[in-house]
């Protein structure tokens, strides 16, 4: 940040340097990916009050109706964008809540302005931009976006198309996403007994991202999204029975304030498209995907997108 006598500045012009003098300083944290820094779950801000306040704002982040119907006329073109954003963000190593917030304001911008900037890919990399600042203590670059996109656009169209969103989004960028529902309803879980896994996190995480990138889950909100991964991840490890399921998914379905149905429905969907995913990828699956549940992958690049 900046200021002066003349008034205070929001723009950000921290420097390669700024961050390194931080890192510098001893503190102390976990290590998320790329060994960045990670302030430990706090139990006491979670539980149903938390999840209250999620349910509340999902709401005002919402892609408006018109242009839901818009882009699952012709899909094509958005899950195109949000396949490449998923695979920059992988190859930089990405916190995992940077894809699912760039696909959020992607949606968004798109949303209001109804028409495809001349770069759609410069657009896509300023999305995650965006939320690389607000999601990573060390935030992705400039120059690895370009790279990432071979060139098409320099970083000084990035800058301008980075304030071309937050002007169009009035800086309101911190959007809710499914994996903000996440890690509540994982420790709602537990509360009732249920194991604390990663492996279940993860693939939680796996599926939900999955659902980002298909416009059939377009308009959905996302603790329905997160609700609905979660309950597939738990059917998918196959270690737990009929009646401990069923109980599980009435949980999942009154923390996000839906009908048991509506997220039988949900996850359902999310099988049929992981399925789909899987059919299609390099290797062959014969016929026993048809007749059988798939179970969910550890991570994302085991589904070919």
């Amino acid at each position: 940040m900046q200021s002066d006598d003349r008034g205070v500045s929001l723009w950000c012009e921290e420097t390669e340097e700024d961050y390194q003098d931080q890192a510098a300083k001893g503190v102390t944290g976990t290590k998320g990916p790329g060994g960045q820094l990670r302030a430990a779950w706090d139990p006491s801000v979670s539980g149903r009050r938390v999840i209250q306040t999620l349910l509340h704002v999902e709401e005002r982040y919402a892609p408006l109706p018109l242009y839901v119907t818009l882009i699952q006329q012709e899909p094509e073109r958005r899950e195109e964008l949000a396949k490449w954003m998923l695979e920059v963000c992988c190859d930089c190593g990405c916190d995992e809540a940077v894809f699912p917030l760039s696909v959020s304001l992607i949606d968004r911008y798109l949303s209001v302005t109804l028409s495809t900037p001349v770069s759609p890919y410069c657009l896509a990399a300023a999305c995650i931009l965006i939320s690389s600042k607000l999601s990573e203590c060390d935030n992705i670059t400039s120059d690895a976006l370009c790279a990432a996109a071979e060139y098409n656009f320099l970083p000084t169209n990035l800058r301008e198309m980075e304030r071309m969103i937050l002007a169009t989004l009035r800086w309101d960028t911190a959007a809710v996403t499914p994996q903000d529902f996440l890690p509540h309803f994982l420790a709602s879980l537990k509360e009732r007994g249920e194991e604390d896994s990663a492996t279940l996190r993860r693939h939680s995480d796996t599926l939900a991202a999955m659902c980002a990138c298909d416009s059939r889950f377009l308009g959905a909100p996302p603790s329905l999204v997160a609700a609905a991964s979660l309950n597939c991840a738990l059917r998918g490890l196959g270690d737990r029975g009929h009646s401990q399921l069923y109980l599980l998914g009435l949980t999942l379905a009154e923390l996000c304030q839906t009908d048991l149905v509506v997220l039988q429905y949900y996850s359902e969907m999310i099988e049929r498209a992981l399925r789909q995913r899987l059919s299609s990828g390099p290797v062959d699956k014969g016929d026993e995907l048809e007749d059988e549940r798939a179970s969910t992958p550890t991570d994302m690049r085991e589904i070919d997108f």
